[in-house]
């Protein structure tokens, strides 16, 4: 048997039947991302500030929760890992390439993240890399058997192993139904929301350069012919167009009438247009409208809303990123380790902790040490009442 037969009845084993026949679509060429990453991050984020202020919600949300590492059930203090997620490269700290790592997330549907380990040794440094530089090379297993990073002509290959999907390249990819290699954005998602809400602040802004609102006609009892009608028509605008000439009088000459056809900017008001608009685009990106919808916050429910965007949007995807770290960093440093997040030291999550000390004080049926595992601390050994059952103990102990 050769070697090639030895590897298709190995393939033939271990991987998936139907990522065979997915892969055989599109064998030759390497695929681009479906929709141009650069449009979406310019209509979506460059042009449109809710979208702008959504990404950064979630991704400065992220990247400040700490890290905690685990072997087993033992919280490790000290490890290569938890200094390379504290400073993962010379030019970017740990927050600034989740952030980074989360907004390409977010904006794209796909984010990517390199090792560097010389002789594939331990990981020195991660980056994170540009989505719209990315290309996934299918292979035979239903797996990428490369990712090709190119600039300005220059390429690059991480390999992937066929078997067990391993490589120096983590793709973190949003659910798409319809593609198989690369993910879908929230952008995408909002898209016709976005457009609304950018057409709409571009007609505001015309509104306003042009006097605030539309313009009148001349009408000419006689015929001044082109020449004359495109002179008078300069002239005007020259005189009214732009914030420093409101207000001004016009004075108007010879066989002419001016009749006014302006209206009000609230006979054609965008502000609901545009509120509606910033909901639908928040929605996608599941941050609550009150976060970016000025004027519609107060003290308390923008508290909420903030507890809301934690249990709802960070903490979920939270959960992915330490769970696609874990399985591919560790490994790589030859344990089996375990990345969780301490969502104790979040602020806008003090409400939920609050409860949960109640309840776990106010349960009688647990004892002392019951109720430290429960939050996460270890037994106390405390004269007398080891066994006992009684939350009056948990809070003399607690405060």
């Amino acid at each position: 048997m050769t070697w090639m037969d030895r590897m298709s009845a190995l393939l033939a084993r271990t991987s998936s039947r139907a990522g065979a026949a997915v892969a055989a679509v599109g064998l030759a060429p390497a695929r681009w991302t479906p929709r141009r990453y650069d449009r979406l991050a310019e209509e979506g984020y460059r042009k449109n500030v809710v979208a702008y202020r959504c990404v950064r919600e979630v991704a400065r949300a992220c990247a400040s929760v700490p890290w905690l590492l685990y072997k087993g059930a033992q919280e490790l203090d000290t490890h290569p890992l938890l200094d390379l997620l504290r400073r993962p490269n010379p030019g970017q700290s740990g927050p600034e390439l989740i952030e980074a790592a989360i907004g390409h997330l977010l904006l794209s549907g796909n984010a990517y993240l390199e090792v560097v380990r010389p002789d594939d040794d331990a990981p020195r440094e991660l980056y994170a890399l540009r989505p719209d530089r990315m290309r996934i090379v299918p292979d035979v297993s239903g797996v990428p058997r490369a990712y090709r990073y190119e600039v300005e002509g220059r390429s690059v290959d991480w390999p992937v192993d066929p078997i067990n999907g391993a490589s120096d390249v983590l793709h973190l990819r949003d659910f798409h139904p319809l593609d198989d290699w690369y993910g879908l954005s929230p952008i995408e998602a909002a898209a016709a929301a976005i457009d609304q809400r950018n057409a709409a602040a571009e007609h505001n802004t015309a509104l306003l350069q042009n006097g605030v609102r539309p313009s009148g006609a001349l009408v000419f009892r006689s015929d001044p012919g082109p020449d004359g009608i495109r002179r008078v028509e300069e002239a005007l605008l020259d005189r009214t167009q732009g914030p420093r000439q409101a207000g001004r009088p016009l004075v108007l000459g010879g066989d002419v009438d001016w009749k006014e056809l302006g209206f009000s900017p609230k006979d054609m008001d965008f502000a609901q247009m545009k509120a509606q608009a910033a909901r639908e685009i928040a929605a996608a990106f599941g941050v609550p409208h009150l976060l970016v919808v000025s004027g519609e916050a107060t003290y308390s429910n923008r508290a909420d809303a903030r507890l809301e965007l934690w249990e709802h949007t960070v903490i979920p995807l939270l959960g992915r990123l330490s769970s696609a770290l874990s399985s591919w960093l560790g490994p790589m440093f030859g344990e089996s380790l375990r990345l969780a997040h301490d969502l104790d030291e979040v602020p806008a999550l003090a409400p939920r902790r609050r409860l949960k000390w109640q309840q776990i004080q106010q349960a009688d049926f647990l004892t002392l040490n019951e109720k430290r595992q429960a939050l996460g601390y270890s037994a106390v050994q405390v004269e007398g009442i080891q066994g006992r059952k009684n939350s009056e103990d948990f809070a003399r102990i607690h405060g």
